[in-house]
């Protein structure tokens, strides 16, 4: 079930649940693993893709800027970006990150699940016909399995400096 009761799996519940006030984006829920494997099932859906677009590009577009996360940002959001970033990282590291998220926030998962429903996401992103997961043509990507918080950090910094020099 959809976090409006809605199945996400069924295209008019996900369109219904794109109606959402501004307010729910400072939500930390919007960060948790149920809602990330939510929104990777939705976006399936071309009217929720549609709907969403313009609510994204708007906020890419805000004077002064903005820094998105995402997986289609690059690619469908804000392809004439000045600096786009692919920051990748294995499924296997990234489960592990997850999993010590979660044990730091004081919610018990077990790390195979984790590791299973990112391939999962990552498997249904790539392969959707809409706006697949994929790094744009002219995207720095930057792999941070080896990288602590700090040493991904540090190369995104970089990255971007080098984009703008």
């Amino acid at each position: 079930m959809a976090l409006n009761d809605g199945d996400p799996d069924n295209a008019a519940d996900a369109l219904a649940a794109c109606a959402f006030p501004d307010s729910l984006l400072d939500d930390d829920i919007l960060r948790s693993e149920v809602v990330g494997g939510l929104a990777s099932r939705v976006s399936i859906h071309p009217a929720v893709r549609q709907a969403l677009y313009e609510r994204q590009r708007a906020f890419a577009l805000q004077p002064g800027g903005a820094v998105l996360d995402g997986r289609d940002i690059g690619t469908v959001i804000a392809p004439d970006a000045e600096v786009k970033l692919f920051v990748t990282a294995s499924v296997t590291e990234r489960a592990r990150r997850r999993w010590l998220e979660l044990q730091g926030r004081g919610i018990d998962a077990a790390p195979a699940a984790i590791e299973r429903d990112i391939a999962a996401r990552d498997a249904r992103d790539i392969g959707r016909k809409d706006a697949p997961l994929v790094a744009a043509p002219d995207a720095l990507v930057i792999d941070t399995t080896h990288f602590d918080r700090e040493q991904a950090i540090e190369a995104v910094l970089d990255a971007v400096r080098t984009r703008l020099a």
